[in-house]
């Protein structure tokens, strides 16, 4: 009971905050974030401190490899998240935006205009770098944010909340506006969630774990940034190249990331002349592989001369894992069109990806994956607010309700309609 009256206590602090900011000007909470940003890097030394101490004890428990690098800060991760901040001020102002206008029958003069969702609680795992973010993010839009963080970087975030709160209410929000629930205890998640009138939203980050427990215990609207099985399709058109430099990076530029690729689809028709420099660029970097019968059948020459491929038979589960480690899956495929029925059937609405030169397989792809973000000759690790232009997000939503895709700023905000008359009443 404690534990809800003291998260109940942070909801309505935040309640009151968020009320304060909805009438801010844009300057005032871009001149928070700059200031954020200033104090981050100021900071820098006691957050990285906070931080080793994270990391020590994960490496003590036995984390993954993969999970560690999310949970490293080093002096250029500080200085990253500083500039999102600031990068953020770049970005025209989501609130007040009118969406719509018109003069209705009735002479009365309507515009529908963007406003904050007012209290957003982002409740996430691993990374400290997403305080930073989801805190700015939050702030560009109007909102309050309360920020719940995993227990194997509660010092780190910790660390980095206190700094950013600090300098936001230097800079004239109000207290209240960027709140840290640090605390070990679970049950703080889930106080949250049955907030319903104080918390406005809920947005989980992580694995599907975590998404799914807050989509079936919370009493707030939940908006789901989901997990990443992301394929990369080689049609028997593409270009061997690019096929190669697309698949190698969608899978080994980071491992612990969404937008990571995880199984690798191939035409028969190319497989003998595309799979074997595909799957030595992949081993090169140590990614384990999990073949279908046809892909091992090709790559059992190579394993049995020594070419270092480390492999095994692919099983049914493999297709729909999200690995985030050093592994993929890789299956042949006949054409474009089993290539998105597997897609659509294995994959989660994230990323998905074809290497072809036919222009017809093309737009089958595109018009036929369901996917927040589908790429045409691109690999998925450009699935980001901040390449797409958004500035920093909180994640990708894969859901199709309020936003999908890269959820930055523009995507918490939610609109009213605002109505000016003369005098006018309804028969």
């Amino acid at each position: 009971m404690d534990l809800v009256r003291q998260m109940t206590g942070v909801a309505q602090k935040a309640a009151r905050a968020a009320e304060r900011m909805a009438s801010m000007d844009a300057e005032v909470r871009d001149g928070a974030l700059m200031q954020m940003a200033t104090a981050l890097r100021a900071e820098a030394a006691s957050i990285l401190s906070a931080n080793a101490l994270d990391v020590s004890a994960a490496r003590e428990i036995g984390l993954k490899d993969s999970l560690i690098d999310r949970l490293a800060l080093d002096e250029g991760r500080v200085e990253d998240m500083a500039s999102a901040l600031e990068d953020l001020t770049a970005l025209p102002d989501p609130v007040g935006r009118i969406l719509e206008e018109r003069t209705l029958d009735s002479g009365i003069h309507l515009r529908r205009v963007s406003v904050p969702l007012g209290v957003v609680c982002v409740i996430y795992e691993a990374r400290p770098n997403v305080t930073a973010d989801a805190a700015g993010i939050c702030l560009k839009a109007g909102n309050a944010c309360i920020l719940r963080g995993g227990s194997s970087a509660a010092r780190s975030n910790a660390a980095i909340a206190d700094v950013l709160a600090r300098a936001a209410v230097a800079a004239g929000l109000p207290d209240g506006s960027i709140q840290a629930v640090t605390t070990a205890d679970r049950a703080a998640a889930d106080a949250l969630m049955q907030l319903h009138g104080l918390v406005d939203v809920i947005i989980p980050r992580g694995g599907a774990g975590l998404i799914q427990h807050c989509v079936d215990a919370s009493k707030v609207p939940v908006i789901e940034t989901g997990t990443g099985n992301c394929h990369v399709y080689v049609h028997e058109s593409a270009d061997v190249d690019r096929a190669v430099r697309i698949a190698e990076n969608a899978k080994c530029r980071r491992y612990g990331v969404c937008n990571a690729a995880e199984t690798l689809l191939i035409d028969e028709a190319c497989a003998p002349r595309v799979l074997p420099p595909i799957l030595d660029a992949l081993t090169s970097h140590g990614v384990r592989l999990h073949l279908d019968e046809a892909s091992f059948s090709i790559a059992q020459d190579a394993i049995a001369n020594g070419a270092g491929h480390d492999a095994m038979p692919a099983t049914d589960a493999d297709w729909a894992t999200e690995y985030l480690a050093p592994e993929i899956a890789v299956k042949c495929v006949a054409d474009v069109d089993a290539a998105v029925e597997h897609i659509n059937r294995y994959g989660t609405r994230h990323s998905e990806a074809i290497v072809a030169e036919d222009a017809e397989a093309i737009q089958r792809f595109l018009n036929g994956v369901d996917a927040a973000a589908v790429y045409a000759n691109a690999s998925t690790a450009f699935t980001d607010g901040a390449q797409f232009g958004l500035g920093a997000e909180i994640g990708i939503s894969t859901q199709k309700l309020h936003a999908r895709g890269p959820f930055a700023a523009d995507a918490l905000t939610s609109h009213k309609y605002i109505l000016e008359g003369s005098g006018q009443v309804r028969g």
